[in-house]
């Protein structure tokens, strides 16, 4: 008995053991097997045609044999639909990591996996989205079963979307320290570039992200300021913002170009670029709406009309899309004592479509303390300046000027005049219509319109921003570059240093402990600008004499006289002690607080980097439906439904 179970336990063990590998000619004898290949192929589905690489292998991770398998499977199904059920949120990342499982990268016939640190990050982001439509985290993004670690060998499938793929080729090791290569920039290539030049001068430049576009782009910032990534005392923030009309490429291209030659003339000493990079802090955007951009793009230079790619993915035009805070400022404006700044951004803005790319830049200046910007458009060549809405909503073109007109004009001339054709006095080139006026213009005089960057700037926030449209092109030609450089880099560096005009100083209680939220009022301008956290504020005037106070609730006001004379250049130092008041009045408290930030109003609430929009319910199963809301996408599948969506009870 105990030798036929001896005898029954070896014929198992060489049933199971597997066969050697065949050497030529033994495949026919049954003793040896094949060694089977990954083949790899040009990948065809249709919703992972813009991953970062182009074969794939079948069968898949999920052991999917063809593309038609994979299309008509639930996993498909999803990633192709994700984006309408989670509203935009984490995605394209979630479909493009789902797509690295679904069409496995495979390279010289060997596949490689999706690394399992990006998988886990963006489970962590975005798991709070499908707890809020009562979804199941999907089992074929499980980080643990179909992806691999780092010392592994395995690959970023969101790569793209940081634009590490498709970067520019290395240029020549030996070029001039001020080379800079005049042409269009991809989205990787324009990122890639702005690292490069960081790193260059990391002792004065880093890279960051505001958040990201509607397609899961960054939108990437270069910085540049003796302590890069860090506020410091007295020293104004500026900021000039590219492309955020995705057509209107030149802006886009300028602020690539500033950073290089900001980081090369700096190092080679320029005595003009060291003065301003050491005394600001400069944040330049080139491109507030890349995924306009790729549209315009396939269309090339010099083809793209006045329309494609302007908009966002969305849809929406991004200088229409930020609360009308215009309207609420004429309204206060008859009321006497009113203030025409820090206007809070009213509820019924959210109930509307609010791009991600508007909401990150909302999130920028709440959390920057600005003092100056600028946002290139193309298509004419004029400066215009707040107002962009008229005061008379019916008229179209209607002189509306801010409480601030003279500072305004002040720094919109400071670029026109710096521009050598837009202070040419010829009508009959591009811009000419602007000639007799300077060849500036007050926005809604030129034409109105509603829900501008600029007017929420300055209504919102203590930060002054203009319009420049810096050509009658919006997308030309590549050899038009350099010529387009050169006639705004002196425009662009002047405009800068606008940013020390007027006043500047510290406002601190009297044991010198600084006081945040201090309003600083211009006697006869109704508009204040606010202390930052450390107490420090920046006050844009032009010349002349001004009675300056200091006020804050539980403190007595302090005013001072101050004069800036015609040729001051640099900010005059006003700095203020406030003392504790006896009896502070409560109508001055209420005003003071009633345009404070809510810190639960949606804006606080959005994360630019991890979601578009807040992780809230959407129509998500009422008590007692057997099936969620989306489970109606999934109709279509008779035999393969996704149960695996369903969450456990």
């Amino acid at each position: 008995m105990v030798l036929r179970l001896l005898l029954l336990l070896a014929g198992l063990l060489r049933a199971t053991k597997p066969a050697p590998r065949c050497e030529t000619g033994q495949e026919t004898l049954g003793q040896c097997q094949t060694v089977q290949k990954a083949k790899c192929v040009d990948i065809a589905l249709s919703s992972c045609t813009d991953v970062a690489y182009t074969q794939m292998v079948y069968p898949n991770f999920l052991d999917q044999k063809s593309r038609e398998v994979i299309e008509y499977s639930s996993e498909y199904l999803l990633i192709s639909v994700l984006h309408n059920l989670l509203q935009g949120e984490c995605n394209p990342d979630l479909r493009l990591l789902g797509c690295s499982v679904l069409a496995p990268q495979c390279e010289k016939d060997k596949v490689i996996k999706p690394c399992r640190h990006v998988c886990e990050n963006l489970k962590k982001n975005c798991l709070p989205a499908f707890d809020a439509i009562d979804m199941a985290w999907p089992y074929f993004l499980d980080c643990d079963r179909f992806f691999a670690g780092e010392e592994e060998g395995c690959f970023d499938p969101l790569a793209k979307l940081r634009g590490e793929v498709d970067a520019e080729e290395d240029l020549p090791t030996d070029l001039p320290a001020t080379f800079i290569q005049f042409k269009h920039h991809s989205y990787s290539q324009m990122v890639s570039t702005l690292k490069k030049t960081a790193s260059r001068c990391s002792h004065i430049a880093t890279t960051y992200s505001i958040g990201r576009s509607f397609e899961g782009k960054d939108l990437f910032v270069i910085e540049f300021s003796t302590k890069p990534g860090h506020h410091e005392l007295l020293k104004p923030e500026f900021k000039y913002i590219g492309n955020m009309h995705g057509n209107e490429v030149v802006g886009k291209e300028l602020l690539i170009y500033l950073a290089q030659y900001l980081c090369s003339e700096y190092l080679l000493g320029n005595p003009r670029v060291q003065a301003l990079i050491n005394s600001t802090r400069i944040h330049l955007l080139p491109s507030l709406n890349p995924d306009g951009y790729e549209l315009a793009a396939e269309e090339g230079a010099g083809y793209n009309g006045w329309v494609i790619g302007r908009q966002t993915a969305q849809n929406l035009d991004l200088n229409r899309n930020f609360p009308d805070l215009t309207s609420e400022a004429y309204r206060r404006a008859g009321i006497r004592g009113a203030r025409l700044d820090h206007i809070p951004i009213p509820q019924s803005y959210w109930w509307g479509k609010v791009a991600p790319e508007t909401k990150a830049v909302m999130k920028w200046l709440r959390s920057i303390p600005f003092v100056l910007s600028a946002s290139l458009h193309g298509g004419e060549l004029v400066v215009t300046y707040p107002y962009d809405y008229s005061r008379h909503p019916m008229e179209e073109k209607m002189f509306s000027p801010t409480p601030d007109e003279k500072v305004f004009k002040m720094l919109a001339k400071a670029y026109a005049d710096a521009h050598p054709v837009i202070s040419d006095r010829s009508e009959l080139r591009c811009g000419g219509n602007f000639v007799k006026r300077g060849g500036i213009i007050n926005g809604a005089e030129w034409y109105s319109f509603t829900g501008g960057m600029a007017d929420f700037n300055y209504l919102h926030t203590n930060c002054f921003e203009v319009t420049v449209e810096v050509g009658c092109e919006k997308f030309p030609l590549e050899e038009e570059l350099f010529t387009i450089w050169h006639e705004n880099k002196a425009a662009l560096l002047n405009y800068m240093e606008m940013v020390h005009r007027g006043i500047k100083g510290i406002v601190s209680d009297k044991f010198g402990n600084p006081i945040k939220n201090a309003r600083i009022s211009v006697r006869g301008i109704q508009h204040d600008v606010t202390t930052a956290a450390d107490g420090d504020y920046w006050r844009l005037l032009p010349p002349g004499t001004f009675i300056i106070s200091a006020q804050a609730p539980g403190y007595s006001r302090v005013m001072k006289r101050v004069t800036i004379p015609a040729r001051m250049k640099q900010a005059g130092r006003v700095d203020f002690v406030l003392r504790p008041a006896e009896a502070w009045p409560s109508k001055l408290l209420r005003r003071s607080m009633e345009d404070a930030y809510d810190p639960q109003d949606p804006l606080e609430l959005f994360d630019p980097h991890a979601q578009h929009g807040r992780a809230e319910a959407r129509g998500g199963s009422a008590a007692g439906r057997e099936k969620p809301w989306w489970w109606s996408y999934f109709s279509s599948l008779d035999l393969h439904k996704p149960l695996w969506l369903l969450k456990q009870r």
